[in-house]
């Protein structure tokens, strides 16, 4: 058993269901086929936003690429926290496009608008910056890294910090339904379309089997957004398989409804550890939970229990990170739980 991460199984059975139901019917390729367009329509509905923009990807390190390397100027970089993903864990796959990543402070994996302005603002009063990489487009995620959560007021205070210097903040979504669904949670998928220029719906982790929506919030879409992705190596002539699985994500709000129940058995995880009187970390309102362990007794739990080494805290602990996904059940927390007691 494991909480490695949030994508140790394969897609919820109601996708596997569709793509077997669907698998004979002949369609067009490369996004143009029927499945897609009833995804968008979906999506734009829960939105709230018919200038929605909406193209499928494969993988999140890929989405992330190729929307940012289309976003930046020739002369820009890409502004994110120090935690960003695209700054720690995509080996350096937007680097590679000759975007520099541009990091400034995080803050329990969160930037702060007034941190951001001063960075602006200090490149921009710099005699030397046409020798430098200017600060474009900016980065976040929603979750972050660390499980926590932008509020409507600090994702505004960005926003409006971005917009004032014709910067577009982009939202890395990876886990956008475990942050959605938690009671943490002040803003709505809605929100989104008025709150960054684009987005991603990310479906790896919350149910599909690969894939995520990108997101483009008012008819701003990048021309020949296309061309991008194929050049890029991610746009998959068998379109189709993205639009079968997000057109079932959000039929029924299942995308919510799945995430959700992450959360649920995330939070009764937390309540175990801290009956135990474990330390955390960072306090996650999300599906990934942070816990402080001794290095030798986490050594024994591994034994039983999967889950990531997330960095070491010194005096011979680490803290270690737990995630639950769509497809945890309650009783696995349960057994967690108790082989933990087990075995301190």
């Amino acid at each position: 058993m494991t909480f490695e991460s949030d994508y140790t199984q394969g897609a919820h059975p109601k996708i596997l269901e569709r793509l077997v139901e669907t698998n004979m019917v002949q369609e067009s390729g490369y996004g143009a086929d029927s499945f897609c367009k009833s995804a968008q329509e979906k999506i734009r509905a829960a939105l709230g936003n018919d200038s929605a923009q909406i193209t499928f990807i494969s993988g999140g390190t890929q989405a992330n690429q190729i929307v940012l390397d289309s976003l930046a100027r020739p002369f820009e970089g890409i502004v994110a926290a120090t935690t960003g993903h695209i700054n720690c864990h995509e080996a350096g796959a937007v680097e590679f496009t000759g975007r520099k990543v541009l990091a400034i402070p995080s803050h329990d994996g969160k930037i702060r608008a007034g941190e951001l302005l001063k960075f602006i603002e200090d490149f921009e009063s710099d005699g030397s910056r046409e020798h430098m990489v200017f600060p474009g487009p900016v980065y976040i995620s929603f979750p972050t890294e660390y499980g926590t959560l932008y509020s409507k007021k600090e994702l505004s205070e960005i926003h409006e910090v971005c917009e004032s210097r014709g910067m577009p903040l982009f939202i890395d979504g990876a886990r956008l339904g475990y942050g959605l669904a938690s009671d943490s949670c002040d803003i709505s998928i809605k929100d989104l379309s008025s709150l960054c220029e684009a987005f991603t719906i990310g479906g790896t982790k919350v149910g599909a089997l690969c894939g995520e929506a990108v997101v483009f919030t008012r008819g701003n879409e990048p021309a020949h957004f296309q061309n991008f992705v194929k050049k890029h190596g991610a746009l998959m002539a068998k379109g189709r398989l993205m639009g079968v699985q997000f057109d079932t994500l959000f039929t029924d709000d299942l995308y919510l409804k799945i995430s959700r129940r992450a959360i649920e058995n995330a939070m009764l995880m937390k309540e175990g550890l801290s009956r135990m009187n474990f330390e955390f970390l960072i306090d996650s309102p999300t599906n990934q939970q942070f816990v402080i362990l001794d290095e030798e007794f986490a050594k024994k739990l591994a034994k039983e229990i999967g889950f990531s080494v997330w960095e070491k805290c010194g005096n011979g602990k680490i803290a270690v990170r737990f995630a639950t996904s769509w497809a945890t059940e309650r009783e696995e927390v349960e057994r967690l739980l108790s082989a933990i007691e087990r075995l301190r």
